[in-house]
């Protein structure tokens, strides 16, 4: 048990070393075009093969909170893995599928990204997960013409024409251009999407979210999700081992 507390304590404050907090405050500049505000943006997406790091979750729904410390393992466009403690819970997303296990209830679910959409409230794929947990649009900003203009502290932008069945808003930090925040809004369905990057670190030359606060709102409930990353690494060796465990019951989703 010392020796495994020890090499806790190496690998925490050596993957430490290898970060630093961003101070996020800037001042927008008011001339700078929508189209530049991409430009920028774009220029700020994440390049590394593999990502690794220890991610602390808070998940709060009405009344009741959940506090777990999760390892997530990224290969850039290809997987998005997530191992709670003792290998209870485990995911593993690729652009065709989500797959999920859970050994405490003894079920399991694989399938398409409908799961994760019920979660959020708005519809996911992969790239718009893997861009939710990189800081950066979930929607391509060069797929349409948007209008800029400063909230705040942060660039906001907006779709020209905005839809009636989806609202979209995008705040961008004006010092590192990574997202501020991002909101969607679905007013027929009662849906609201928000997600806020509170803060930022640096890792490697990449600049990757530290604490990310994700609130859905379907009618009169409310979701609330905390991440905080840790002991970030870059660019390892990593394997994303998947195997659903015989006799689970397989979740199925309407």
């Amino acid at each position: 048990m010392k020796i495994f507390k020890i090499l806790f304590l190496i690998l925490f404050f050596a993957g430490c070393k290898s970060t630093k907090i961003i101070i996020s405050s800037g001042e927008p500049n008011t001339r700078l075009s929508s189209k530049l505000i991409i430009k920028e943006h774009h220029k700020q997406k994440a390049n590394f093969k593999t990502l690794q790091a220890r991610v602390k979750v808070e998940y709060i729904q009405g009344n009741k909170s959940q506090m777990h410390t999760i390892s997530l393992r990224i290969e850039k466009d290809k997987t998005i893995w997530i191992n709670s403690f003792l290998n209870v819970i485990r995911i593993k997303i690729t652009p065709e599928k989500v797959g999920y296990y859970n050994k405490l209830d003894n079920i399991f679910f694989e399938g398409d990204f409908s799961l994760i959409s019920d979660l959020l409230g708005i519809e996911i794929d992969f790239n718009k997960a893997q861009n939710l947990l990189l800081g950066e649009a979930l929607f391509d900003l060069q797929s349409e013409l948007y209008d800029a203009n400063i909230h705040e502290s942060s660039y906001l932008l907006k779709p020209k024409e905005q839809s009636t069945l989806l609202e979209i808003f995008f705040l961008l930090n004006p010092k590192h251009f990574k997202m501020d925040s991002q909101q969607l809004s679905q007013p027929l369905k009662r849906r609201m999407l928000q997600i806020d990057y509170e803060n930022y670190q640096e890792v490697k030359n990449q600049v990757l979210p530290r604490h990310i606060k994700i609130i859905a709102l379907e009618n009169n409930e409310e979701t609330i999700i905390n991440m905080e990353f840790k002991s970030v690494y870059l660019n390892r060796d990593l394997r994303f081992p998947f195997r659903i465990p015989s006799g689970f019951q397989e979740i199925v989703i309407k």
